[in-house]
């Protein structure tokens, strides 16, 4: 792709990038309100059935997500023209979903400027090593690697540790606006949930918060996880980085049911949105349909998305994604042609 396709390219996404306040309006009513209906009906149903509340908490984790994804668009200020509205909206949003909007804001568009460049990983995104730095870790090191990316860790205790404690804390450097809405968004938080524990009783809201914290959590890390890690995905050191390329090929489209689709926000058309963070989550499909070179992007579907649990290692040789015992293979051969 020649630097004339990708200026092109960037181009073609400008009439997309306006929000529509109608919809935006019409997305939180749709969303917000069915969250807060189904956890009610799931309180209720405590009286009834565990089995009842756990199939009601999974739907209501669905708008949970649908919810951050209206979040996200506010830290892009995608997703009202305003920006205060978006801070607003996306204040109250974060609350919600226990994410500061600024703290938040901050990593994520540090992770839209460096994404797939080797040489600025490791703010906003997921800890990546390549088949090298892996071969020379430490035995700890190899260790604390393979326990951060096991599934059990990542997708269970992964939420918990990211969203509960990592997230209350301003990170070094912040500055005075971005701590004052981390404190602002914990006491809300401490206050929502002490008003809540008091209303029902700390157990019952335990009950109906807790699966649907969890089943929220690990389905955003999951989207977070597939959407860049896929066996032929783009990485490259940062005198050979490219945005253009890191958006399109380096972001997944995750093709889903429309359900799914619906309830994560259109986050799957992840290309669209790294190629052009401004689009609001409802213009995403629309930009890809209407895009010629995006329809050629790396598809993963709900079923080969599962294969991607199996790339742990950037093999920069081959550009690709491998496993554990790939790298394995690749440095034992590398040992037998050094002796």
């Amino acid at each position: 792709m020649t630097k004339q396709m990708q200026t092109q390219l960037r181009k073609q996404m400008a009439p997309y990038e306006k929000a529509n306040l109608k919809t935006s309006v019409f997305q939180i009513i749709n969303t917000i309100i069915p969250f807060f209906l189904l956890w009610f009906l799931a309180y209720k149903s405590l009286s009834i059935s565990y089995v009842l509340t756990l199939a009601i908490a999974l739907i209501a984790s669905g708008f949970l997500v649908r919810i951050f994804i209206i979040f996200h668009d506010c830290c892009h200020y995608s997703f009202f023209k305003n920006r205060k509205a978006n801070k607003i909206l996306g204040t109250i949003t974060g609350i919600i979903t226990v994410f500061p909007f600024s703290q938040w804001q901050h990593d994520h568009s540090v992770h839209h400027a460096t994404s797939s460049n080797l040489d600025k990983r490791g703010v906003g995104d997921i800890w990546m090593l390549t088949v090298e730095e892996y071969s020379q870790a430490s035995f700890w090191q190899r260790l604390g690697y393979r326990l951060y990316r096991n599934p059990i860790i990542m997708f269970g205790f992964g939420p918990i540790y990211q969203f509960l404690i990592v997230n209350r804390f301003n990170r070094r450097g912040a500055k005075t606006k971005e701590r004052l809405n981390t404190y602002l968004t914990n006491i809300s938080i401490v206050i929502l949930y002490s008003f809540m524990c008091w209303a029902i009783g700390w157990e019952a809201f335990l009950l109906v918060q807790g699966p649907i914290f969890l089943i929220s959590g690990s389905a955003g890390i999951w989207l977070f996880y597939v959407q860049h890690t896929f066996e032929d995905s783009y990485f490259e050191a940062d005198e050979h980085w490219e945005y253009v390329k890191a958006a399109v090929e380096g972001s997944s489209f995750y093709k889903l049911p429309k359900l799914l689709q619906w309830l994560t926000g259109n986050i799957g058309y992840h290309h669209v949105h790294h190629l052009s963070p401004r689009v609001p989550n409802y213009k995403l499909e629309e930009a890809h349909n209407n895009t010629e070179p995006l329809r050629n992007v790396p598809t993963v579907s709900l079923k080969t998305s599962l294969l991607s649990l199996r790339f742990h290692l950037w093999d920069e040789v081959n550009k690709r994604f491998v496993t554990y015992k790939e790298a394995a293979d690749y440095m034992n051969n590398n040992m037998k042609k050094v002796i």
